[in-house]
């Protein structure tokens, strides 16, 4: 009877903290923590996520590194009708866009991120690069800067990423700029 009693209760607990829910935002632990959150940019009714491109300032030498500026998602509709729709949230002013990495099959469901810690006196970058896996158990990496490591992955959207909210430190005059700090993204709903 107690082990009946003790097992419902850890049950409940269990349930009361969302254990088995399905997520309806992604996101990770280990985002830097400088800057504000952008908005929510998300992608139209019927389309889901297949592929990104950063914005990536090079390595700078002895000047002020940011590495990672900004993240584009590539949505396409889920019967491929429709003609591909890009969003992004806030982004740094430093750096270029990469190529586009797509999901070879599906689409994108979870992701780490690359951070690098607070550097004291030194020149800090927060985050630096990005991984994403697919739907099809792919994993995909994009081409930012090496500075960090990554942390874990955050829990995976089951029908897949329909939208997107970076934290970006604004230009900080001839102080420490790190650019993209954080990011999270929404799960679509069907």
């Amino acid at each position: 009877m107690m082990f009946q009693a003790v097992s419902s209760l850890l049950l409940l607990s269990l349930f009361s903290v969302g254990y088995g829910q399905k997520p309806s935002v992604i996101s990770v632990s280990n985002g830097g923590p400088w800057g504000k959150w952008g908005d929510y940019e998300y992608c139209p009714e019927g389309f889901h996520v297949k592929g990104f491109d950063l914005k990536v300032e090079g390595k700078q030498g002895m000047g002020d590194d940011t590495a990672l500026n900004g993240i584009r998602l590539h949505c396409v509709s889920k019967d491929a009708s429709q003609k591909e729709r890009l969003i992004q949230s806030a982004e740094g002013r430093w750096g270029s866009w990469t190529s586009t990495v797509w999901c070879p099959n599906g689409f994108l469901i979870a992701f780490s991120l690359r951070v690098e810690s607070f550097q004291g006196l030194g020149d800090d970058t927060a985050a630096n690069n990005i991984m994403f896996k697919c739907s099809d158990n792919s994993i995909l990496q994009g081409s930012g800067q090496s500075w960090g490591k990554y942390g874990g992955w955050s829990q995976s959207c089951q029908i897949g990423i329909c939208g997107i909210r970076t934290k970006v430190e604004t230009p900080q005059g001839n102080g420490d700029d790190t650019a993209l700090n954080d990011v999270e993204f929404k799960c679509c709903s069907n």
